[in-house]
């Protein structure tokens, strides 16, 4: 399974706006490369359409494809725009990051429970009468997750261990010591020094390095 996490980190709301117009952009990608997009898990800002983060589950026949496409959204990104937040204001350049996770199913149960519960929100009478939501949870942690999004219980156990495995490797990078803190933060200003993809203006157009 591959999982896409997009973060703004601590920048401010257009970095938010970036995450969401970078989910415009790969919703768009999967759709001309036929692979299955959907967002297991969001965290909002607080304007419309802008997102601190979000965790993407990329589904293909041939899961090279959505390795390949995950991998071209991973590192520092940087978004050219005047802030539509801020007119006056003289900064333009504002980054996000992606990053990959490839699944390995096989080593998810070690230490996962699992709940079954009614699922909520829109879906008729499917979702009104069949506990097809599943809540995971890390025995050692505590740390818990919910799934609703699939429409067979089977199928939201699946995407809820990913997504704890996801949110397992983050808590392992924010307990870093801070010498691996400090690392890490060089080698960020390093990435935002070459971004892998930038984009320009409110049309999130994607440039060319000869254009750039």
């Amino acid at each position: 399974m591959i999982l896409l996490q997009l973060s703004s980190g601590q920048g401010p709301i257009e970095c938010c706006k970036a995450i969401g117009l970078a989910l415009k952009a790969i919703e768009k990608d999967c759709r001309a490369e036929n692979i299955k997009f959907d967002v297991v898990d969001k965290v909002s800002a607080n304007e419309k359409d802008c997102f601190k983060s979000a965790v993407l589950k990329l589904d293909s026949k041939f899961e090279e494809k959505a390795k390949q496409l995950a991998l071209s959204w991973q590192g520092a990104m940087l978004w050219v725009c005047q802030s539509s937040f801020r007119p006056k204001h003289k900064r333009k350049n504002w980054f996000f990051s992606g990053q990959m996770f490839e699944i390995d199913e096989s080593k998810l149960d070690s230490g996962v429970t699992f709940q079954t519960c009614r699922a909520s929100g829109a879906g008729g009478q499917h979702v009104n009468t069949t506990d097809s939501a599943v809540r995971a949870t890390h025995s050692e942690t505590g740390i818990s997750v919910r799934v609703e999004s699939e429409r067979s219980q089977h199928a939201n156990k699946r995407l809820a261990k990913a997504l704890l495995f996801q949110k397992l490797e983050m808590m392992k990078q924010e307990q870093m010591t801070s010498q691996e803190k400090a690392r890490w933060q060089q080698h960020w200003e390093l990435e935002r020094g070459n971004p892998v993809k930038i984009f320009k203006g409110e049309k999130f157009a994607l440039m060319t390095r000869k254009s750039c």
